[in-house]
């Protein structure tokens, strides 16, 4: 009996599922390649800044450690 339950279960979860998705406003070409570019954009932004500030902290700790090391 369990298994004909989650049977059911499921078939009514796929079920309203398939009809959310029909309710779902897709983006066009352009609104999809104008997304797209943003995110690559900030994507490549939050790596230089991710990367100047692990370059900066690496060059006050190997400062910090030539200055004890000498």
């Amino acid at each position: 009996m369990a298994v004909a339950e989650n049977i059911q279960r499921t078939k009514v979860f796929v079920d309203q599922t398939v009809e959310e998705m029909k309710k779902v406003t897709w983006p066009d070409w352009p609104q999809l390649r104008n997304a797209t570019f943003v995110i690559l954009i900030f994507v490549i932004v939050v790596a230089a800044i991710i990367w100047l500030m692990d370059r900066s902290v690496s060059f006050i700790l190997n400062f910090i450690i030539d200055l004890f090391a000498g």
